[in-house]
């Protein structure tokens, strides 16, 4: 089955690719549907296919997988009057010859609806918005609050959104809940379970920059506690963006957030950090730009004196921020990060990192890129050094409605895993195909 999926898959590519590279503008099925019907109502869609490959889980090296993703999305928009309109995306994820049985989220969740929201105003142009029903939600760099739109279902939320603009200075409120993708079940959200924020954006203050200041409000019931009993949550995070661009073709971005707050009798204190510094060589052949980037998040010095230390990554897209594998999240954690990526054309993307990364503390788990634990600590474990990774990508945008991508990484374990895992290598490649009709 797996290399019937993987014969399809690469068929389909050269296919597509042959097409784009006859055209030199792409057939969009729903602008031919569009132009027949009124203008207050619209059609459009998605489709990608995503051939995923890895070895290695849990750094055994007795195993291995090579699966093939399908998603489906489609959109209806009605807009009676300008200011006001009705947004519905109803979408098909699935996945085969995963080893998995039955198949279920993030990989597979058959046909349900993902969108379904009201909006008076725009909350992404104009000077006031107000979007009400299930949305996504995504700011800044997603490395709190995203879609998570790489995964095959990718996230939503039950929310209510306003945001205001004026003269460089923007406002985001919302009260939200995600919701729970469950394959052959309609999508609900957990009572309970919530998270508010406010979100900022100064345009003028610093010249050509954005400074994001941000607080969220996660609440959340009967979690456990470091002393095993259940515990409502209450948590903030407090924290800026800052992203610019300096003379010399330099460009920068930093992040810090602090949370604090208190799950049931534990009491919370962690925080987070993020620089990243490019050099782009505009002169130069390919146009190479040279990105440094350093990562960093608390862990738990004690995992039994009610203090809880490691930094909560809420609800990231953290695919690729923390390395390709995504073995690595955002979470106990020192990362470091050097690169290239290079454009031989403008439709054309490369890239290649590699990634060194430690445990900030040694009594904490190490965490995958989604938040959730992949290996912890076991009284034989030695050193905090987790692993390097090598990775590359190549993307090619043919045009707005067709992208061709692939990428491979592979991560080399260090001591801490060594000591407390077999010690095998981690590999992950994938190769993919997107278009929008």
């Amino acid at each position: 089955m797996r290399r019937v999926a993987f014969l399809a898959a690469v068929v389909c590519l050269r296919i597509n690719a042959q097409q784009v590279a006859g055209s030199k503008q792409a057939f969009v099925p729903s602008d031919q549907l569009n132009d027949q019907l009124p203008k207050w109502l619209r059609f459009s869609g998605e489709y990608r296919m995503r051939m995923e490959s890895f070895s290695g889980p849990g750094f055994k090296g007795d195993s291995s997988d090579l699966y093939f993703l399908n998603r489906f999305r489609f959109n209806m928009k009605v807009q009676p009057v300008s200011w006001l309109k009705f947004q519905f995306q109803a979408q098909d994820a699935r996945v085969w010859g995963k080893n998995q049985n039955p198949a279920a989220a993030p990989y597979q969740d058959r046909l349900d609806l993902r969108l379904a929201y009201v909006e008076a105003g725009d909350i992404e142009k104009k000077s006031f918005g107000f979007r009400g029903g299930r949305q996504e939600l995504a700011f800044g760099e997603q490395r709190l609050v995203g879609n998570s739109n790489w995964i095959n279902a990718a996230r939503a939320f039950d929310a209510v959104r306003g945001t205001v603009r004026h003269n460089g200075f923007r406002l985001d409120a919302f009260a939200a809940t995600v919701v729970n993708a469950k394959d052959g079940e309609f999508n609900e959200h957990t009572a309970g379970n919530n998270l508010h924020g406010l979100y900022g954006g100064i345009e003028k203050l610093v010249p050509n920059a954005v400074i994001e200041p941000y607080l969220f409000w996660r609440l959340s019931q009967r979690l456990r506690t470091e002393a095993g009993t259940l515990g409502n949550l209450d948590l903030k995070t407090a924290g800026v963006r800052f992203v610019g661009k300096l003379p010399l073709n330099l460009d920068y971005a930093m992040e810090l957030a602090a949370q604090f707050g208190r799950l049931g009798t534990d009491d919370i204190s962690a925080w987070a950090g993020h620089w990243r510094l490019g050099h782009t060589r505009a002169k130069m052949r390919f146009k190479p730009r040279l990105v440094w980037e350093y990562n960093y998040a608390t862990g738990d010095s004690n995992p039994k004196d009610g203090k809880r230390g490691t930094f909560d990554t809420l609800y990231p897209t953290p695919h690729d921020k923390y390395g390709l594998t995504d073995q690595v999240g955002w979470k106990n954690i020192h990362a470091f990060k050097i690169g290239v990526e290079l454009r031989p054309h403008s439709k054309w993307m490369v890239s290649s990192f590699f990634h060194d990364s430690w445990l900030a503390s040694a009594t904490d788990a190490l965490y995958v890129a989604n938040g959730a634990v992949s290996v912890r600590p076991a009284a034989k474990s030695v050193g905090r050094h987790v692993g390097e990774e090598i990775a590359a990508q190549v993307v090619y945008t043919a045009n707005k409605q067709i992208q061709i991508a692939g990428g491979a990484g592979h991560l080399f374990p260090g001591q801490f895993l060594k000591t407390t895992t077999p010690g095998k290598s981690f590999n992950f490649s994938y190769l993919s195909f997107g278009y929008s009709f």
